[in-house]
């Protein structure tokens, strides 16, 4: 994955645990839409593997 794409999902992990839906989305469209079929493969990766960066849910108990 390009350092730029891990970056503006970072940021959308960020943003979202801060109630910025909106500008999560803004950051993170374009880059999974410019994304070739490796790169998506990997983002979707990321994205399951990161869920709690986004909701910042550490209870793993909870699941």
């Amino acid at each position: 994955m390009r350092p730029s794409t891990l970056r503006a999902l970072k940021r959308a992990a960020e943003l979202t645990r801060q109630n910025r839906l909106t500008e999560a989305v803004l950051i993170t469209e374009p880059v999974i839409l410019t994304a070739d079929s490796y790169e998506g493969d990997e983002i979707l990766r990321w994205l399951a593997e990161h869920v709690t960066d986004f909701t910042g849910d550490t209870d793993k108990e909870a699941r």
